[in-house]
């Protein structure tokens, strides 16, 4: 198929590993990366569990071996990882001028986490001033991109929570339209206080585990991650014999159009990305054996995600859950690092569980998949849904 889009790499780093293979094992052994902060000062400590990457800036900068005077920010090194990763993954060379090669990464958080650090100290001290072009959404993605070694297309997107499956739509639309041959796609987001204080602002985080799709849900917890996947043209597969992960056969990204922050009730953003999806897959909701939920623990967004869900497949809804149990909520990152589950499903054929389920919803008849089940898994639909009302899915297939 000339169109087809095609998954040849991955690459990953959050709260439960530092690479594909870690994220999978804590995956099938229920291992969650929930914590108390670590990593930075915050009158929350006592007050709110993360999905905090236990490595510390200097750690991390260490480990891309950047020189002492960088100005990389943890969001863009946590990207910088995670996309190296997927290069290597792909066995691809960026440097190469066989191919037109792009980036399209998300954040929401940006430099947020460096500028808020030094914001009182700038004025006295000229050696900080090198931070400050950084707060900037796209300074991150420009590092990342300097630190593969791109030259080519680059650019941020930034849609709240659904940033990385807008920047993969985007990928795809690139593909598709000619004008690239194969593009980075993803998203990275590190904790920061400035999230960390504005959620609370918001009164929806929780002070223990989370617990997503259960009656007793008190909220998220926040995360931080980074993730990233090579798209590639059929032409490109044919032609290089390449092995593919999976092929991105669907997407589609709607409008809730009802509030700042909130999910309608009825789930009409949803409800309307999923359909578009499907159109573009040219596939039916019978055809999806397995539903990476947004699944943010939140009282609003699951019960409206809930509502979305009966809309599109009635009574059969197929096996879902939300991962964010495990690794928090990445913000920007989060459909980044779930594409990346949602694929492990379709190669490992495998469906990870809803972790910290105990007590259905009321208002709703769903239950969510609580075990590690085995079963043969042939397309993934994963959601994500971002304040602003931006709604976007994906779906995944297997190669």
């Amino acid at each position: 198929m000339k169109n087809r889009v095609a998954v040849t790499g991955m690459g990953i780093v959050s709260a439960i590993g530092l690479s594909v293979a870690e994220n999978l094992n804590s995956l099938r052994n229920a291992q969650k990366g929930i914590t108390r902060v670590d990593n930075f000062e915050t009158s929350l400590l006592d007050k709110v569990r993360v999905g905090e990457i236990k490595l510390s800036n200097e750690q991390l900068s260490k480990k891309l071996q950047l020189p002492i005077d960088n100005s990389m920010t943890r969001t863009g090194m946590l990207g910088a990882l995670a996309a190296q990763q997927a290069v290597a993954s792909a066995q691809i060379d960026v440097t190469s001028q066989n191919y037109r090669t792009g980036l399209v990464s998300s954040t929401s958080v940006g430099g947020m986490d460096i500028t808020e650090k030094y914001f009182y100290a700038y004025e006295n001290n000229p050696e900080l001033h090198r931070y400050i072009a950084s707060h900037d959404a796209g300074v991150s993605s420009q590092h990342i991109a300097d630190y593969l070694g791109l030259k080519g297309f680059v650019t941020t997107i930034s849609t709240a929570c659904s940033s990385a499956a807008n920047a993969i739509m985007l990928g795809a639309q690139l593909i598709k339209s000619g004008r690239l041959d194969r593009v980075i796609v993803g998203g990275t987001d590190a904790l920061s206080k400035f999230t960390l204080n504005g959620f609370n602002t918001l009164m929806i985080l929780s002070d223990t585990y989370c617990k997503p799709f259960d009656q007793n849900r008190k909220g998220l917890n926040l995360g931080e991650a980074a993730a990233y996947l090579i798209l590639e043209s059929a032409e490109i597969v044919e032609k290089e014999s390449k092995e593919v992960l999976a092929y991105l056969s669907g997407y589609g990204n709607a409008n809730d159009a009802f509030h700042q922050t909130a999910s309608s009730e009825n789930g009409e953003g949803a409800y309307l990305a999923m359909k578009k999806a499907f159109e573009i897959a040219g596939l039916s909701p019978q055809d999806i054996n397995y539903i990476n939920a947004h699944g943010t623990a939140t009282p609003n967004n699951d019960l409206s995600e809930g509502h979305a869900l009966i809309r599109v497949f009635g009574e059969h809804v197929p096996a879902f859950s939300s991962t964010k149990a495990y690794t928090g909520h990445t913000l920007a990152a989060a459909a980044g690092i779930e594409a990346v589950y949602s694929i492990l499903a379709l190669q490992n054929d495998v469906i990870f569980p809803n972790l910290n389920f105990e007590t259905p919803m009321e208002e709703i008849h769903l239950l969510p998949q609580t075990g590690l089940l085995q079963q043969s898994v042939n397309h993934v639909l994963s959601n994500s849904f971002g304040f602003g009302g931006n709604c976007s899915t994906l779906i995944f297939s297997k190669a």
